[in-house]
This record gives structure tokens, sequence and C-alpha cells, in this order.
């Protein structure tokens, strides 16, 4: 199910009908952007079931938020694509961290809900983006302070970390590792596109960030410095 949020405003590839999850901010617009084809029209009869495949893309080539066609290989999907496999770890993480009962439930979910703007900005690359298509997925640097601010709170809960930690110590925290393997690949694909002035270096700095948090919040699981399993750790 592809759905695109730039920078705020929601554009439905494919026409779909329904979407599990939109960020809270986004719940209240209307389906905006896009191409010609890919809004949700309404319907003064019974609704008709909308087909979700425009093949436009069957060659190999898909479009960037700027009209620009590359192909699918490109840095720039590459970002964008990995960033979005990133979220769906995510998701997979949010529950079993809601099924233990944590409380950084909200934080994941907010996380991914920046990860859409990030594939806002990733999928706007500033080499044939205009003014107009910035202003709208420009990516600013409040979402990298407040990762920073959680960042500090966990650290201040744990004791020195004296060892290297495999990563284990159940089925959340191992999601969550996993998150932040996946993380630091996106950062990867993300870096280039900096340094080639396409995209906006918080963009990255979001990423880097983010892969810290995912190891200290396995502090919740109490397995960050005392794994439920002794031999996760490696001095």
């Amino acid at each position: 199910m592809a759905v695109w949020l730039f920078g705020g405003r929601l554009g439905l590839r494919g026409r779909l009908s329904a979407c599990r999850l939109l960020c809270p901010r986004f719940q209240s617009r209307g389906p905006q952007g896009g191409e010609d084809g890919d809004r949700l029209q309404p319907s003064s009869t019974a609704a008709k079931i909308p087909k979700i495949y425009t093949k436009t893309g069957d060659k190999g080539f898909s479009s960037t938020f700027t009209g620009e066609r590359r192909p699918k290989d490109d840095q720039v999907f590459e970002a964008v694509g990995t960033t979005d496999e990133l979220s769906s770890a995510i998701g997979f993480a949010m529950e079993l961290v809601t099924e233990k009962g944590h409380m950084f439930a909200e934080e994941l979910q907010k996380i991914q809900c920046t990860l859409q703007d990030i594939g806002s900005a990733l999928a706007t690359p500033r080499s044939s983006a205009r003014e107009a298509h910035l202003k709208h997925t420009a990516f600013q640097e409040g979402p990298v302070l407040e990762l920073e601010r959680w960042i500090d709170k966990y650290s201040s809960q744990l004791p020195p970390l004296k060892a290297f930690i495999l990563p284990s110590g159940g089925k959340s925290s191992s999601a969550l590792h996993f998150c932040r393997a996946v993380c630091r690949r996106a950062e990867r694909r993300v870096v280039p596109l900096v340094q080639m002035g396409e995209t906006d270096a918080n963009v990255a700095k979001f990423l880097n960030r983010s892969r810290e948090k995912w190891f200290l919040l396995n502090s919740e699981e109490a397995t960050l410095r005392i794994p439920a399993d002794p031999t996760a750790l490696c001095g």
C-alpha cells in the first residue's frame, strides 16, 4: 500500500481507498497533490473499487515529487525505499512494544510520522526542484532536537557501557535492534544525497540520532546493560 506524504500533503498513488493508520496531523486533511489520476474522486453513487496499479513503472522508471523520471534503482529511490523499510520495521516493533506495555510506543509512532516527512524531502531532489516544491517538503531541525532530548533522557537512566551487546534480549528488544540496523543502512543511503546537495543535511542528522535512540530504548527491557542471556555480552 503506497501512501506518499509530501510536506503534509497527502497524495494517494493508485487511488487507494483506505489507509490503516495516518499520523494525527494528517488525519483531518483530504487527498491533495499527486498526479491527475491519483486522487480520490467523490461519487454520488455507490463507491467503485479502484485499481491500485498504474503501470507507469513497468519500464523500470518512477517519478520524484518534482515530476522527474528516474530509474527505480536511482540513489533517490534507494534512500526513499530504505526509510520506508525502516518505518515498516518500526511498525513491527511497535506491535511488540505495545504488547509489553512499554510507555515509549508513542515516541516510535512519532518517529514513523517524521520518516514520512523525510521521505518527502528525499523524493524532492534539489537539482530538479522549484521553490514551491521545497516549500512543501523542507525538513527542519526541530525533529533532530527532539530526538536529542529523548536520547539525553534515556542516557541519564543508564550506567556506563563496559561491553559490546549482541542484538537479543527478547522479542521487542530484538525488533528494536533490527530497527537500529535498518536505520544505519538508511543513513548510508542518505549521506551521498546530502553530499551531492540533493537533500537537507538535517535528514542525515535525524537518522544518525535515531540510530542511537534504538540502542538506548532497549533500556526499557533491562537488556541494554544486563541482557536476559549473559552470553549476549561480549567483553
